[in-house]
């Protein structure tokens, strides 16, 4: 028999801590499960987030790498960024794709949305395949330092499978690709 889904949490009160234009943290006092007093954080994300795996008839991929700052470490990742949550997910990852990798695609596939923490933020995320590509110049924010580099799929896959790429968007994106071009169903 299938379950209700009741919210156990009471919440108290709660109490914005801290904002930026990206995120607000607040601070919840709440009852637990248990009924028992607890305090929870949370994590708001005021965009979405966007993430692209560019893909060619060749199974090439493109990765960047950057210094994120709240690991204090340089990261290999898919294409990512935030986009409006009002706009539309797929003109935003058009949007990042021409940006960061100074790539435009013919072809936008859905891959799966996703909660990328959902313990501590409520942050969204819409994973696009991005496909027939068209190369120019990026044009990256003031604030990133990008490296773009072109790989094998293969290569982009072991370096998840190794634990050189750890964050979640990319290893979504590597993962789901390598199903589907396994399964022989890659759009």
């Amino acid at each position: 028999m299938e379950k209700i889904e009741i919210n156990p949490w009471q919440t108290i009160t709660s109490e914005v801590k801290f904002e930026t234009p990206w995120i607000t943290v607040t601070k919840h006092d709440v009852l637990n499960p248990a009924k028992k007093p607890a305090l929870y954080g949370t994590v708001h994300f005021k965009n979405l987030a966007i993430g692209i795996l560019p893909l060619d008839k060749d199974l090439n991929t493109w990765l960047v790498g950057q210094w994120r700052y709240p690991l204090n470490k340089y990261s290999w990742e898919i294409i990512e960024g935030g986009g409006p949550l009002n706009d539309s997910p797929l003109e935003s990852a058009k949007r990042e794709l021409k940006e960061e990798a100074g790539i435009v695609a013919n072809k936008f596939t859905l891959l799966c949305n996703m909660h990328t923490s959902n313990s501590a933020t409520d942050e969204y995320c819409h994973i696009f395949l991005a496909q027939d590509l068209e190369f120019g110049e990026s044009e990256p924010e003031e604030s990133e330092e990008l490296v773009i580099k072109k790989v094998k799929f293969t290569e982009a896959y072991n370096m998840v499978i190794n634990g050189t790429i750890t964050d979640s968007l990319s290893i979504a994106a590597i993962l789901k690709t390598y199903i589907l071009i396994k399964e022989n169903t890659l759009p």
